[in-house]
């Protein structure tokens, strides 16, 4: 799919990867909707960035924890765009629980993760998937993780709404096939971001250890692989790992 022209709804855009990914999109040719949850100003700042590539923006504020909220960040980017093309599900919410601290994770927290993590996506595709079914083309792209493809990562509650969020993933491509394509990116480390600084050095270290390159990678990594996903017409229903190589798997 040419990108030049499409509009994009990128959530979580005030954050490094999603960032990233606005910026990759924007430098594609794409209009780009960016929504946030707290950091307006960040939120404000990537949006003037698309618009210094000659691109349109807009800035939406979204609790994916919300029921409500996922069908108004479409309605607001379709309204302003007058179309959508592509939904890139980046926001999420983690804690970090040891795994064998099984009380820590309280089904408060646990309701929290899949709320974000997982209900929250699929009430965003299940927004866009009108708008998309009627253009006769869209593409999805769910962010997930490496947790989610192996037992580890912030919590045992994150691992698994990254599980589910993959499996979303393919069964929302059997769902909107043949018109829209939905894939998803599994990150491992993401390097220079907020949240890797607040990982301990040792941790850190010991992912860098796991993997084939020795380091992690970046959130333009990430964002070239949503982009390669965006412009794709023959990928459907995958999952890649964007992870610096860790193996086995």
């Amino acid at each position: 799919m040419d990108l030049d022209g499409c509009a994009a709804l990128v959530t979580g855009g005030s954050g490094d990867i999603g960032a990233a990914i606005t910026r990759a999109l924007a430098t594609a040719g794409a209009d780009v909707a960016v929504t946030y949850l707290r950091e307006r100003d960040r939120a404000d700042s990537v949006a003037a960035e698309v618009a210094g590539h000659g691109r349109r923006s807009l800035v939406i504020r979204l609790d994916q924890a919300d029921a409500e909220m996922p069908q108004h960040a479409v309605t607001a980017t379709v309204d302003h765009f007058g179309r959508l093309d592509i939904l890139v599900n980046n926001a999420a919410w983690n804690i970090g629980i040891p795994f064998g601290d099984l009380d820590a994770l309280t089904p408060q927290i646990w309701d929290r993760l899949c709320e974000t993590n997982v209900r929250g996506p699929f009430l965003l595709a299940r927004a866009a998937a009108p708008v998309m079914r009627a253009q006769r083309r869209g593409r999805i792209v769910n962010i997930a993780s490496v947790g989610g493809l192996l037992p580890g990562g912030s919590s045992i509650g994150y691992a698994a709404s990254k599980a589910a969020l993959i499996h979303l993933t393919r069964c929302l491509a059997v769902a909107l096939a043949p018109h829209v394509l939905v894939n998803s990116v599994a990150p491992g480390l993401v390097e220079a971001t907020r949240m890797s600084r607040r990982v301990p050095p040792e941790m850190l270290e010991a992912v860098r250890r796991s993997t084939l390159l020795g380091r992690g990678v970046s959130a333009s990594d990430v964002a070239d692989q949503v982009v390669a996903f965006c412009r794709t017409d023959s990928a459907t229903g995958q999952v890649l790992p964007v992870d610096g190589g860790i193996f086995p798997r």
